[in-house]
C-alpha cells in the first residue's frame, strides 16, 4: 500500500508527536511515519513528562504513545494532555493488550488503541484516521471492549482488583460512584466505622494514597456506573 495512503490533494501533513521509553523503537516509528507524506513527525519523548512538554511546545494534531513508561506513563500523559489540549488526538501503541490497560487509556481519553506488532500501513492508517476524528481498535482491542459493554463489567473489574473480597469491591463500587461513607453504610447496611475499615483496606490493597485516587482507579475499572450518585 502506498505511504500516501488518506493523504493527498492540498491538505497539510497531519502532524505527529511520539513517546516510548525505548530509543530503537522510537527511531523505527519515527522512520515508518515519516515515509508516509500524509505525516509529519515534530519530535519525540522517552516517557510521560517530557511527552506532555512536546505537546506544549510543539501543538500537534496527534499524539502515538506506548502506556509503560517511567515516571509518568502513557495513561496518565494522556489524560493531562486531552485535559489541557482537547483537539489533540491521542493513539496508544503498546504491547500491552489486557484489559486493565486498554479500559484505562481509553477512559483517559485514547482516540485509538494499537497493538505492537501491528504492520506500518496499519499504524499510518490509524493516525490519519484518528486525526480526523475516528475511533480506531485493533482486532483483539475491539473484541475485548465488545465483551466488556455485553455485561463483563463485573467479571472485569474481579480480575483487575484480585485481592479485594467482593465486600471491598463494593464499597470501591460506590466510591467510584461518589457515594460519601454515610451513603455507602446505607445502602449496604453497614455501620459508618465498618465503611471506613473496608475503605482503609481498600486504600492498602490498591497501593493508592488517599480515596481520590482509589476512586480513579475504581472509575478506570469501570466501577460506578450503576449507582447514582451519593450526593
Amino acid at each position: 500500500m502506498s505511504p500516501n495512503v488518506g493523504g493527498g490533494g492540498d491538505r497539510p501533513p497531519v502532524r505527529v508527536v511520539l513517546a516510548d521509553d525505548h530509543p530503537m523503537f522510537r527511531f523505527g516509528l519515527r522512520s515508518a511515519l515519516s515515509g508516509a507524506d500524509s505525516i509529519e513527525v515534530l519530535g519525540e519523548a522517552p516517557d510521560g513528562e517530557r511527552l506532555i512538554a512536546l505537546v506544549e511546545r510543539t501543538q500537534p494534531d496527534v499524539v502515538l504513545t506506548d502506556l509503560a513508561m517511567p515516571g509518568v506513563d502513557g495513561a496518565a500523559a494522556t489524560r493531562r494532555i486531552r485535559a489541557r489540549w482537547p483537539g489533540v488526538r491521542v493513539l496508544v501503541l503498546t504491547m500491552h493488550e489486557d484489559d486493565e490497560a486498554v479500559f484505562g487509556a481509553l477512559r483517559a481519553g485514547a482516540h485509538g488503541y494499537l497493538v505492537k506488532g501491528a504492520e506500518r500501513d496499519e499504524i499510518v492508517r490509524a493516525v490519519l484516521a484518528v486525526a480526523t476524528g475516528d475511533a480506531v481498535y485493533g482486532a483483539a482491542v475491539a473484541r475485548r471492549i465488545m465483551a466488556f459493554f455485553t455485561g463483563a463489567q463485573k467479571d472485569f473489574s474481579a480480575q483487575v482488583f484480585p485481592d479485594l473480597t467482593p465486600r471491598e469491591r463494593e464499597v470501591l463500587d460506590l466510591m467510584a460512584a461518589g457515594c460519601r461513607n454515610h451513603e455507602i453504610a446505607r445502602r449496604l447496611v453497614l455501620s459508618e466505622k465498618t465503611v471506613r475499615n473496608h475503605i482503609s483496606t481498600v486504600l492498602t490493597k490498591l497501593q493508592v494514597p488517599d480515596r481520590a485516587a482509589a476512586i480513579v482507579k475504581g472509575r478506570d475499572a469501570g466501577l460506578g456506573r450503576e449507582h447514582g450518585s451519593g450526593h
